[in-house]
């Protein structure tokens, strides 16, 4: 047995230790993002391969699929991050436009669709439950880490609906890490929209400069 496949009892039930660290690695991405660390993306690039790698133990190529594409949008991510910092601006959080809003709104309803009739048509896929679950999750993760790129609050959002779906699917595919910490996710996601949202609503704030105090005295 090669240590990508090693494994531990818990309750009469494997679990695997690529399960157990990529979803540990997944709960630290979502910590590491309430601090806007750049640190969010190596690490989420590392769980995501972890998991990868645990997908493919378990027979579950949506979930798969989803994380070779995590893996593209963290090095895309780690780039954007990276890009703003040099530029001396920093990370400014910000809430979607109307139109960008409309724009990932789109991409997850149609993106799901195509994606569903992918993992229908095609058989060596092998989806074991639910294509329309698997489609939703894998573009769902997309737009919420797309979103996550560009510093929009919005993504903590997308990361929501996503939980609700992800929790049993999960738990139905026999990855009960991965089923709980969805339901961790679920709780800091929204610390998360809280964090960022408050954020976002300073940077839109009008600033007060010392001659605007001395006009208001």
């Amino acid at each position: 047995m090669s240590l990508l496949d090693a494994s531990f009892t818990v309750f009469g039930e494997h679990v695997l230790w690529t399960d157990l660290i990529g979803n540990a690695l997944s709960l630290a991405v979502v910590w590491l993002a309430m601090r806007k660390t750049i640190w969010t993306w190596p690490v989420q690039l590392t769980g995501a391969l972890l998991l990868l790698a645990a997908s493919l133990h378990a027979d579950v190529p949506g979930n798969a699929l989803k994380q070779v594409l995590f893996c593209g949008l963290a090095l895309y991510g780690w780039h954007r991050w990276t890009r703003g910092r040099r530029d001396g601006e920093g990370l400014v959080v910000r809430q979607a436009t109307a139109r960008e809003r409309i724009v990932l709104v789109a991409v997850l309803l149609l993106g799901t669709a195509v994606v569903a009739q992918l993992f229908t048509h095609l058989a060596w896929l092998e989806v074991a439950w639910s294509p329309w679950a698997n489609a939703y999750i894998f573009v769902g993760s997309a737009v919420a880490t797309f979103a996550q790129s560009r510093a929009l609050v919005d993504f903590w959002v997308v990361w929501v609906l996503v939980d609700l779906v992800g929790v049993p699917l999960a738990l139905k595919s026999g990855l009960y890490v991965s089923g709980a910490v969805y339901g961790i996710f679920f709780v800091m996601v929204m610390v998360g929209l809280r964090n960022w949202l408050r954020e976002s609503r300073e940077n839109r704030a009008p600033r007060t400069t010392p001659k605007d105090k001395a006009v208001t005295a």
